[in-house]
């Protein structure tokens, strides 16, 4: 039975789980396209936060794509994984031929996400990533070390569903991690919703340029104490 009637759904419902970061100057919300896009906005709107696209692409093994030995984010980040890349033995051209091609890509995506639209500056504040969920946390875990290279002043984790086991591993890499449900048995994100159909470009960006004009919602003004650090359930 699935959790969850959407995105939308499950973003009110992670708000909930957020409001101890209702109303604050300092915190920002991410999407990770596309999908987190959609939860992240009804957090943002819920908490009264601005919103912002926070894309990844990973860095794959050439004939192995499957395994990263990096990743390119926005803000120009591209982080390394020098292990991965001295025991293939990938050579520098093929490693710069690779950043090339997938931050090209990157930056076409953000440009049809964001628009005209200047990135938010992270340097400072209480940065919240959100994805519709995660399944082994590897696209999770470069995105955070990416961001962890634009200096953030905290970096919270929210997800309305994740494998418990999943969870125990990032809160290490994170300052706090909420997620609404973790269950110990998990094949994919999609079982949880009901409607988990692909989202569209267009709508990402539509959605970024709402949160700007929409009104803080006053049911959240209240803060909750702050659950501090690790997982939040």
């Amino acid at each position: 039975m699935a959790l969850f009637t959407d995105r939308a759904d499950a973003g009110q419902r992670l708000a909930e789980k957020l409001r101890a970061y209702a109303n604050r100057s300092d915190v920002i919300v991410f999407g990770i396209p596309r999908g987190g896009l959609v939860v992240a906005f009804e957090v943002a709107v819920a908490l009264g936060a601005p919103l912002d696209v926070f894309a990844a692409r990973k860095l794959g093994v050439p004939g192995q794509e499957e395994l990263a030995f990096g990743a390119v984010a926005s803000g120009g980040v591209r982080v390394l994984d020098r292990e991965v890349i001295d025991a293939i033995e990938i050579s520098t051209h093929e490693i710069d031929q690779i950043t090339q091609r997938e931050r090209a890509e990157l930056e076409r995506r953000e440009l049809a996400y964001r628009r005209s639209r200047p990135p938010l500056g992270v340097a400072g504040k209480t940065v919240i990533l959100i994805d519709d969920g995660i399944a082994t946390g590897a696209s999770t875990r470069a995105a955070i070390d990416a961001l962890r290279q634009l200096n953030p002043a905290r970096i919270v984790v929210a997800v309305p569903v994740a494998p418990l086991s999943t969870c125990r591993k990032l809160s290490a890499a994170v300052d706090d991690l909420v997620c609404v449900y973790m269950p110990e048995h998990f094949h994919a994100i999609g079982q949880f919703y009901d409607d988990f159909s692909q989202v569209a470009d267009k709508e990402v960006s539509t959605l970024i340029e709402r949160s700007a004009q929409l009104k803080v919602n006053p049911a959240l003004k209240e803060n909750a104490p702050n659950g501090g650090n690790g997982v939040t359930e």
